[in-house]
C-alpha cells in the first residue's frame, strides 16, 4: 500500500476567485529518498518572464495531470473535505458523492469570478446563478469527529475572523468533485472510498499542517510555504519510517468509522 512515487503537499486558500493568483496557495512535492521537498511553481509566467502565484484552478489542473500520469501520488490538501454529520442529517444527504454534488450546486465556488462571500451575501442569487443565501449552511460550533480529536482544529463553518478555515473548505470542495469527475477511478479519496487505499492507486487526503509543521525548520519559507513543505516532507517521512500505513487506519470504533465515512478524516489524527 505504501509504494508511492510522489508526495504532494498543498497549502490551500479560499480567498477571492478560482482564477485569482494567491500567495496563500503553495505546492511542494517530495520523492522517496529525496532529502527535502521541492517547491512547485505555477505554470504561468508574467510578462517579464517571472513566475506568478498559483490559482485554485491551476492547482486542480496540475493535480489532474499528475493523477493521469500513471505515477502513484499521495496528495495532502489543507482544507476540510466534508462537513459534520449534523449537516448531512439537516439536509437529507446520505453519502459523500451526494454531498459533493449538492454542495457544488449551492456553493458554485469553482466557477470563474465567484467569491465565497458572493454566495454568502446573495450576490449570485440576485443574478440568478445560485440558490438563495442561507441554504446549506452551518454553525461555527459544529465540529467533525476528526476535529474533536485534535487540540486546535476549527469548524469548517468558521468563515470569519483570525485563523478562519471555512473559506478554504467552501472554495475547495467543488474542486474535489471536479477532480473526481475528471479522473474517475484513477484516484482514491481517503477515507470516503475506503480506509485502506488499494495498491497502485493514487490517493488524495485531507491534512492539517499544525500537527507536524514544527518538526521541520522554517528557514526562509513563508508560513504558507512551510505548511505545504511540511505536508510533503511529513508524508515522505512517514513512508520512510514505515509508519504511513498506520496513518490510514486511525483507531476509531465501528460507529465512529461510519460517521467518518461521511465527515472524512484528517490524515495522521489518531
Amino acid at each position: 500500500m505504501i509504494g508511492f512515487d510522489l508526495f504532494i503537499g498543498i497549502d490551500y486558500s479560499g480567498a477571492e476567485t478560482p482564477t485569482s493568483r494567491l500567495p496563500g496557495l503553495q505546492v511542494y512535492a517530495a520523492r522517496p529518498g529525496a532529502p527535502v521537498p521541492e517547491r512547485w511553481a505555477s505554470p504561468t509566467r508574467s510578462n517579464n518572464g517571472q513566475r506568478v502565484n498559483w490559482t485554485r484552478r491551476e492547482v486542480a489542473e496540475r493535480l489532474r495531470d499528475e493523477l493521469r500520469s500513471g505515477r502513484r501520488v499521495l496528495a495532502g490538501i489543507d482544507h476540510g473535505f466534508s462537513f459534520p454529520i449534523s449537516y448531512f442529517a439537516r439536509y437529507g444527504l446520505m453519502s459523500w458523492p451526494e454531498f459533493l454534488a449538492d454542495f457544488s450546486t449551492h456553493w458554485p465556488t469553482h466557477e470563474d469570478h465567484v467569491y465565497v462571500d458572493f454566495v454568502r451575501d446573495g450576490s449570485l442569487y440576485r443574478r440568478g446563478s445560485a440558490p438563495a443565501p442561507g441554504q446549506r449552511v452551518g454553525s461555527p460550533d459544529e465540529l467533525r469527529l476528526t476535529e474533536r480529536w485534535t487540540s486546535s482544529a476549527k469548524s469548517v463553518f468558521r468563515l470569519d475572523g483570525q485563523g478562519t478555515v471555512g473559506k478554504s473548505a467552501h472554495a475547495g470542495i467543488p474542486w474535489l468533485k471536479w477532480l473526481r469527475d475528471e479522473v474517475g477511478d484513477a484516484v482514491h479519496f481517503w477515507p470516503f472510498d475506503g480506509w485502506v487505499p488499494p495498491p497502485g492507486k493514487a490517493v488524495i487526503a485531507e491534512v492539517y499542517p499544525s500537527i507536524f509543521r514544527n518538526r521541520y525548520p522554517r528557514e526562509v519559507r513563508t508560513g504558507d510555504e512551510q505548511d505545504a513543505y511540511a505536508t510533503a516532507r511529513w508524508m515522505a517521512d512517514m513512508a520512510s519510517r514505515g509508519a504511513l500505513a498506520a496513518c490510514f487506519e486511525p483507531p476509531v470504533a465501528p460507529a465512529e468509522r461510519a460517521v467518518a465515512a461521511l465527515e472524512g478524516w484528517i490524515l495522521g489524527v489518531r
